[in-house]
């Protein structure tokens, strides 16, 4: 049998919410396989699903920033962490984000957004060692992401702002036509508000078929098992798991979400219904949602010691 270590005990309690001895048994059945023992948990009931973004804190700011590429557009949201919400207030910081972001739209990953050269001649990477030295908290360059789209929009919204472009979750969206500039862009912000507020969940995929096969076989097999509880033949099952499995669609995947701003619309049935006056149809090809601090977690707690606790009871 594996060893259950403390780590693997603490991170499957982190991603799923279930408490210490459900995580151990969980882990303990499926022989320390932590994916299967997630299941595990799901399919007994005992998983609580916590979102990550709940779970997780770092400051600093997370910047989004477009420009026009021809006929099209290109965008770019970039997170750069500090020790502290007190720098994410302050200007060189603010001036510095920003600067970066706008640079990320042609860098297109950490690697080379670091080496990319800032008005000042500085590479990015070089410039924040020497904001670290000014303000006197540690920084780091963590991510960017980019969408682009050959004709049309990329729309960006930032929510809670700390200032033009930079905030605490910041959304890009990549809206492919022909139409009208102008009200693509505006249907894009919308669009763009939707995905932050995450509602009814954050989404996966732009459409069903973006979602990976893995996740969607690994969701049957668990609404599969859950049904089974109900006693009813299988074929009452599949129908069950098929139920089940278009409300997963319409919870993950953007263009069959409740749209929020139009609760009657789906996201894509909103797009379908502002080609007319857009005048070309609408085309969602991508989308960022960058949360600050996503990922990232902060408090240390002695799981070893609780674990420890745990297999003397």
């Amino acid at each position: 049998m594996a060893e259950i270590t403390a780590a693997l005990v603490k991170d499957l309690r982190e991603r799923t919410g279930a408490g210490m001895m459900d995580c151990k048994k969980a882990l303990a059945e499926t022989n320390g396989d932590l994916e299967a023992a997630i299941d595990w948990l799901r399919k007994k009931g005992l998983s609580k699903a916590a979102k990550k973004a709940d779970r997780v804190a770092a400051d600093g700011l997370v910047g989004v920033s477009v420009a026009v590429k021809g006929k099209g557009m290109a965008g770019a949201a970039v997170e750069v962490n500090a020790e502290t919400d007190f720098v994410a207030r302050n200007e060189l910081f603010q001036a510095a984000v920003a600067e970066i972001t706008a640079l990320g739209i042609d860098a297109g990953n950490v690697e080379a957004l670091g080496a990319a050269k800032m008005a000042s001649g500085e590479a990015v990477a070089d410039h924040l060692t020497n904001l670290i030295a000014k303000i006197g908290e540690n920084m780091s360059l963590r991510r960017v992401q980019t969408v682009s789209v050959s004709e049309g929009v990329v729309a960006s919204y930032m929510h809670n702002a700390a200032a033009e472009g930079l905030g605490k979750i910041g959304v890009l969206v990549g809206l492919q036509s022909s139409g009208d500039q102008a009200k693509l862009a505006e249907l894009g912000r919308k669009v763009a508000m939707h995905v932050a507020a995450g509602s009814p969940a954050v989404a996966l995929a732009v459409d069903v078929d973006e979602l990976s096969a893995d996740v969607v076989e690994r969701e049957k097999a668990v609404f599969a098992d859950q049904a089974r509880q109900s006693g009813k033949p299988e074929a009452i099952i599949e129908k069950m798991v098929e139920g089940r499995l278009r409300k997963f669609y319409e919870e993950v995947v953007l263009l069959k979400q409740v749209f929020v701003l139009d609760p009657d619309h789906t996201v894509e049935g909103a797009l379908k219904a502002a080609e007319a006056d857009v005048g070309a149809p609408i085309k969602l090809t991508g989308f960022v949602r960058m949360v600050l601090g996503e990922g990232v977690e902060r408090k240390e707690e002695d799981f070893a010691a609780e674990v420890a606790a745990l297999g003397k009871s």
